[in-house]
């Protein structure tokens, strides 16, 4: 489709084109066809200097799926999700996951992206079970009390996930502030879920490098954004929770499902994953 005709489809959903979407190169990198010209240069910009970030995407989905499911299982017995900067869907969804584990789980999305709104609801409200709401997670009062979210019971543990989001967010909108308010609104047993892009400093020099480098072009892109924090900087979006085992750790290393195949890549390094728990 010409950029023309891209605008015209864009305009009609109320989306802008000109400028990249997080939820749209995200898809790119998972394989999916919703986006744009704006969204395919970013895509090529990153590209450009990591081109295993296909399986950085990869390994972020896969990492989630692992968190649902030992949350879902028996084990736990967590029937309450609620998944702040869901994106678009695609395989393997945060309800399908969980649902596939315990039928009567609910599932809450939300995001403000107006592709995910214009495309992605429908697919992610396929049962009673399954709602999605519009709103910024850099307003967690408001975001906390949208008609969707208020379907979740605060009195019984839940699952917050902020997968892949938080680094979308600038030092000056204080993401470690805006977390304390959604941790304080969690209800005792519940738990939250990050990954965040990961800045190793002196411990992986190359990556140090890598980081920097791809932090300056994500942010000199249309998009706009992207912030690749320190250990210590991601560790304190957890609000002081408790990290559960094996803590703050590369997304390959967070309870894998089986033997690693390959050698894993510099860029898939730069990213952690943690999950934490609320007593």
């Amino acid at each position: 489709m010409g950029i023309e005709g891209e605008a015209g489809v864009g305009a009609a959903a109320g989306i802008d084109t000109s400028r990249a979407s997080i939820a749209r190169v995200y898809d790119m990198f998972l394989g999916g066809k919703d986006n744009f010209a704006a969204d395919r240069q970013v895509y090529e910009t990153i590209q450009a200097v990591a081109p295993q970030g296909d399986e950085v995407a990869k390994s972020i989905r896969r990492w989630l799926i692992r968190v649902v499911r030992h949350l879902a299982g028996f084990e736990v017995g967590i029937d309450q999700f609620l998944d702040i900067g869901s994106g678009l869907p695609t395989v393997e969804n945060t309800h399908e996951v969980a649902q596939r584990n315990n039928a009567e789980a609910t599932v809450v999305y939300v995001d403000n992206d107006a592709t995910v709104a214009a495309y992605g609801r429908a697919l992610m409200e396929e049962n009673d079970h399954t709602h999605f709401a519009t709103s910024d997670l850099r307003d967690p009062a408001a975001l906390l009390a949208t008609p969707q979210v208020a379907k979740l019971d605060f009195d019984r543990p839940m699952v917050l996930i902020q997968c892949a989001t938080l680094h979308h967010i600038d030092d000056e909108a204080d993401p470690a502030g805006f977390m304390k308010h959604y941790v304080d609104a969690l209800p005792s047993g519940s738990y939250l879920a990050i990954s965040h892009w990961w800045d190793p400093g002196d411990e992986l020099p190359e990556g140090h490098r890598m980081a920097r480098e791809l932090e300056q072009r994500w942010r000199e892109s249309s998009m706009g954004t992207g912030r690749y924090r320190t250990r210590a900087e991601i560790a304190e979006l957890f609000a002081g929770l408790e990290l559960v085992e094996p803590g703050l750790v590369e997304l390959n290393d967070w309870w894998p499902d089986g033997p690693r195949l390959r050698e894993t890549s510099l860029v898939e390094r730069l990213i952690l994953g943690g999950l934490a728990y609320k007593p």
